[in-house]
């Protein structure tokens, strides 16, 4: 063998492993935006409402530098922050620290819906465009509903071009069916898969057919969220394996599609169940197998038609 032959097989079988190369490695989302993590910090001199002083988990100083510090197989592009604070000015100190960290896409905020004060809320926060939505936890959501103010606030939510963010309790979720009707023009983004019980096995089917009324209505949006939350593991040690999750995850593929399942992390509280990585893992690991167009839906591309983020 010459050098020129020695030199032409070796080229080719270098192509050829980069090739199968390509065939085997699992695609990746072009961007992550992580829409639904939570920032705070009890060492304020008001400290916080939440979380609670005896949460050894939750109770310490919780900021974007915190989170990008976290182990992750793909370095998150951006986050949502949905605020869990009742204090309406805590939606301004995030704000302010989105104004100088970039890091910050979005801001779900925390707002006295049905209150006198709300619409003033509404007009104020609606003016930074990184205020993409409200969301509430307080209160029965069946009796809210049935309130004219609530409804009120709601109707100009939408107007302003926010979304609204349903808990996810089946409390919460299963009104929210009644809402789409009421407000058809408000974007509807339910949270942490709606509670769902994660078994490995199939769901219950209260929750599938819930999630059937659901996605009837094209302006409902669903988190893919809580995953590792609804296994009941609170030590850390929720499943790595994707085939776990898989009967929960085809029930809302199935029914919500590429276009309406937007990637979530309920950081820091996910960690009870398990480290940041695995949670995105998980997602990444099932969305891979559905194609890279799925992907970067999923991971990205939704987030910007649920909250009309500036990305």
């Amino acid at each position: 063998m010459n050098v020129n032959r020695r030199q032409f097989l070796q080229t080719a079988a270098g192509l050829a492993a980069t090739a199968c190369g390509a065939e085997t490695a699992a695609p990746r989302p072009a961007k992550i935006i992580d829409t639904h993590a939570h920032f705070y910090d009890p060492t304020r001199p008001q400290g916080v409402p939440w979380p609670p002083k005896d949460d050894a988990l939750l109770y310490h100083t919780t900021l974007p530098k915190t989170y990008r510090a976290l182990p992750v197989p793909q370095r998150v592009d951006g986050v949502v922050v949905v605020e869990a604070s009742t204090w309406v000015e805590d939606n301004q100190w995030i704000l302010d620290m989105a104004a100088h960290d970039p890091f910050i896409v979005g801001l779900v905020g925390n707002l006295p819906l049905g209150t006198p004060e709300c619409a003033g809320c509404l007009k104020r926060f609606a003016a930074n465009p990184v205020f993409c939505g409200v969301r509430v936890r307080d209160g029965s959501f069946e009796q809210l509903l049935g309130e004219r103010a609530f409804i009120n606030d709601l109707r100009d939510t939408a107007e302003r071009g926010l979304s609204f963010d349903v808990h996810f309790p089946l409390s919460w979720v299963a009104p929210s069916v009644r809402l789409a009707q009421l407000v058809p023009n408000l974007r509807l983004i339910v949270n942490h898969a709606a509670g769902a019980d994660v078994t490995g096995k199939e769901p219950r089917a209260e929750w599938q057919r819930l999630m059937e009324k659901l996605a009837a209505h094209p302006q409902v949006f669903m988190k893919v969220s809580g995953l590792v939350e609804g296994t009941k593991r609170r030590h850390g040690d929720a499943p790595t394996d994707v085939d776990f999750y898989r009967p929960v995850l085809d029930v809302l593929w199935k029914l919500f599609g590429a276009d309406r399942l937007v990637y979530a992390s309920n950081w820091p509280v996910s960690g009870y169940n398990a480290p940041l990585g695995r949670v995105q893992q998980i997602a990444m690991s099932y969305f891979a197998e559905k194609g890279q167009a799925a992907l970067d839906k999923v991971f990205w591309k939704n987030s910007q038609a649920a909250y009309r983020l500036k990305l």
